[in-house]
């Protein structure tokens, strides 16, 4: 290189070296760049308990206003080894139709978006894998403010576990006369002890159609959410799953964005 620059003339000789000055200082611009693009990225992983995959730390990048574009955040996100968790197969059974329970006509019919609060309530039940065995969640959610008001964890899946939910629901929220709650046609949801419950706290009974999912997505689409939050989708027995849930539960109830849909 020294060779090359005695042989040139001074005007060249003035331009060479401008040249390879600017490329020394892009170099270190472009070193500076992806250190604060993989420093915010890994911030967010950890915050997300390694959760988040491109399409939603892609968003944080947006959300921060950082001039990174999709191939930076790709590259960034490869470099630092940053791969998202995908939703795993349904395994057990958590809904049972085939029941003499008295159902319920669809009130809601998918129109998810009550201009009020305590207007319209939905339920699901999903479960949790322990290592003694499957345990079940139920969780109430508002429609109008996508919260969950009340949320049970058991190792069965019955009518109790939903009377739990709805009771610590009610207690919580106190909703007037006329709520409607929806859910799916399953037996704990049509039971003698649910229906009587919710005709007591002037609750009005919804149940999605038979074999559609989709009346009820709102809360399938949470539980989808919520799973991939668990670092470790295994727990040691049903009380650690009740103190995990116990503590996310206060970060969803107080801030639903903390889970981006």
């Amino acid at each position: 290189m020294r060779d090359r620059t005695l042989q040139l003339d001074l005007p060249d000789k003035v331009n060479w070296s401008f040249g390879t000055r600017c490329k020394y200082l892009n170099r270190n611009k472009d070193r500076s760049v992806a250190s604060e693009l993989t420093n915010f990225l890994q911030e967010k992983c950890l915050k997300s308990r390694k959760n988040y995959g491109f399409k939603r730390l892609f968003r944080e990048v947006k959300n921060s206003n950082l001039p990174y574009g999709a191939r930076k955040v790709r590259k960034a996100m490869k470099v630092c080894e940053i791969k998202g968790k995908q939703s795993k197969r349904f395994i057990p059974l958590t809904t049972d139709s085939k029941h003499g329970g008295r159902t319920a006509p669809d009130l809601v019919q998918r129109k998810f978006h009550p201009k009020i609060q305590n207007r319209i309530w939905v339920s699901d039940v999903t479960f949790i894998r322990t290592s003694f065995g499957w345990s079940y969640l139920c969780v109430i959610l508002d429609l109008y403010s996508r919260k969950a008001v009340g949320w049970s964890l058991s190792n069965r899946n019955d009518s109790r576990l939903v009377c739990d939910t709805v009771s610590k629901a009610v207690l919580s929220r106190n909703p007037r006369k006329g709520l409607i709650f929806h859910s799916d046609r399953g037996s704990n949801f049509c039971s003698k002890e649910t229906r009587r419950l919710l005709i007591a706290n002037g609750i009005r009974r919804s149940n999605s159609r038979k074999g559609n999912c989709w009346d009820n997505a709102v809360a399938e689409s949470f539980f989808s959410s919520l799973k991939r939050e668990i670092e470790f989708n295994t727990f040691f027995n049903i009380e650690e799953a009740k103190h995990f849930y116990l503590i996310l539960s206060k970060c969803i109830t107080i801030d639903p964005d903390l889970i981006l849909h």
